[in-house]
């Protein structure tokens, strides 16, 4: 079983009046990280997914003698998926304020849904972290002759847990995160009105790895407005499939106006958008998957 780094962090901050809450891709690992995490808890536990039609119906109208009576003697409320159900930041904070014995976890698949639906009510009441694809000391701790026998691999495919976990259907797993799943959050939601310009504009970003890249030249490029394409941005940003990066500068003048670096969290999914999973040794573009690999690793350690 591969541990996560991050459950040192919600072992931590257990039972220390916060709420825990872990946001991510899907498909990222939160449910397997939060369920392994559990297995090991001497408490009683109630798990509640908020995908679920009853589970909604649940928390339709909040009331603390209803969540009380749902609760019951569980000490760890868990809720999967929880931006899925209306009203979840102040079901939860009726039940942090009321339920103080009560520690509660809680996880969604967007940044975007989980600001708007829980940290405004939650406000003081939670810690908040971020999980994303294994990092390489999750995957290879003390073990550099193995990371160096799959490093070339990993440039290709990435960390995604169902990738490294079924090497050898690599690239449908890869596909299918990135159809089915990547693009289900930022699609989803209210602001993306044009469907076929974020397609553009990721091949776009796909394409730039590694370099300064101007707005409005990728405006200019889409035949947008600027506007538009920074708020495209900033939604593929909360959803966890880039970051950005300014570049070192001496002179303060210029930091002010320097274009940003864009990486992919995972460059399995950035092969994937351009549809390319040739070996390392004939790309033309290993330079800057290195560059974005690296800063992606070291990134998810730093976060944690």
């Amino acid at each position: 079983m591969i541990v996560r780094l991050l459950e040192k962090n919600i072992q931590k901050w257990m039972f220390k009046r916060k709420a825990i809450l872990i946001t991510g891709a899907r498909q990222v690992g939160k449910t397997t990280l939060i369920n392994d995490f559990l297995n090991k808890q001497p408490y009683p536990i109630l798990k509640l997914n908020g995908d679920d039609a009853i589970t909604k119906r649940l928390f339709e109208v909040p009331s603390i003698s209803k969540f009380s009576q749902l609760i019951g003697n569980n000490k760890i409320l868990f809720i999967d998926e929880a931006q899925q159900i209306e009203n979840i930041g102040l079901c939860l904070k009726i039940i942090f304020d009321n339920l103080p014995e009560v520690q509660i976890i809680a996880t969604g698949s967007s940044a975007l849904d989980i600001a708007d639906k829980v940290f405004e009510p939650l406000t003081g009441r939670h810690f908040l972290y971020h999980l994303y694809p294994f990092s390489m000391s999750e995957l290879y701790t003390g073990n550099l002759l193995k990371f160096t026998e799959n490093l070339n691999w990993h440039l290709v495919y990435g960390c995604y847990p169902d990738v490294v976990t079924h090497p050898n259907d690599a690239k449908k797993y890869l596909k299918s995160i990135a159809n089915q799943y990547l693009y289900k959050d930022v699609l989803a939601w209210k602001d993306i009105r044009k469907p076929e310009l974020l397609d553009k504009l990721l091949q776009l970003l796909a394409h730039q790895i590694g370099n300064d890249v101007s707005t409005n030249e990728l405006a200019n490029q889409l035949k947008v407005k600027s506007e538009t394409v920074e708020s495209y941005l900033d939604l593929l940003e909360k959803s966890f499939v880039i970051f950005r990066l300014k570049s070192y500068v001496t002179n303060e003048r210029k930091e002010v106006t320097k274009m940003k670096k864009i990486y992919f969290w995972d460059v399995g999914i950035r092969n994937a958008i351009i549809d390319n999973f040739n070996t390392i040794e004939v790309r033309m573009d290993r330079g800057v998957l290195f560059e974005n690999f690296v800063i992606a690793d070291r990134m998810k350690k730093i976060i944690i």
